[in-house]
């Protein structure tokens, strides 16, 4: 297909639609990343995508300046993929989300990682400070219509499962990894959230 076959089927997006892309972070991108507890950035090396989750109370995500933005990096498994990523391109997509509000906020730019301990400090979480933060440079700002949060029903609590409707996390790590690694078992897994949070 082409981007002129694409086009045709789905036809030239509504004049607001076009127009509210900016550069910069104003009044409302601040408010809503103020507000946001979690966001999900996507990052790529060229050749193979990545997307990592990054969540914490509201406020977690700093607005530097009306184009920077700074990005705490908290305990994970250390895989780091996206950290990875950033090295080799700095090009990276975010999305942020706030419980309740259907609309999210994407913001796609340049990131760069910073080990600067006074810039990781203002991070600390019980006496922990991250081990890096991510500066993002906005580059393409704008809000996204609340049409999928609805029509998933994602804060609405009528539609959540009553039970776990998956496997738990060491179960699916254990299949994954076919023997080739130590699996935890959840209840160790769940301990091991609440020790290793920040």
């Amino acid at each position: 297909m082409t981007p002129e076959q694409l086009r045709s089927l789905y036809g030239a997006p509504s004049p607001a639609a076009a127009a509210k892309v900016i550069t910069t972070l104003d009044h409302h991108c601040r408010a809503f990343i103020e507000n946001s507890t979690f966001l999900v950035m996507a990052t790529s090396n060229g050749q193979t995508l990545d997307v990592s989750p990054k969540g914490d109370p509201a406020g977690f995500v700093t607005v530097e300046s009306d184009t920077t933005l700074l990005i705490p990096d908290r305990p994970g498994n250390n895989r780091i993929d996206g950290l990875m990523n950033i090295l080799a391109n700095p090009q990276v997509a975010l999305i942020f989300l706030i419980p309740t509000v259907g609309e999210t906020l994407r913001v796609n730019g340049r990131a760069e990682i910073l080990d600067d301990p006074a810039i990781c400090a203002q991070f600390q979480v019980n006496g922990r400070s991250p081990k890096t933060v991510t500066r993002v440079t906005a580059e393409k700002v704008l809000t996204h219509c609340g049409k999928a949060p609805i029509r998933a029903g994602l804060w609405k609590p009528e539609n959540w499962p009553d039970e776990r409707p998956v496997a738990t996390l060491s179960d699916m790590i254990r299949d994954h990894a076919a023997g080739e690694a130590e699996v935890v078992d959840d209840a160790t897994m769940q301990a091991n959230y609440q020790k290793t949070l920040y």
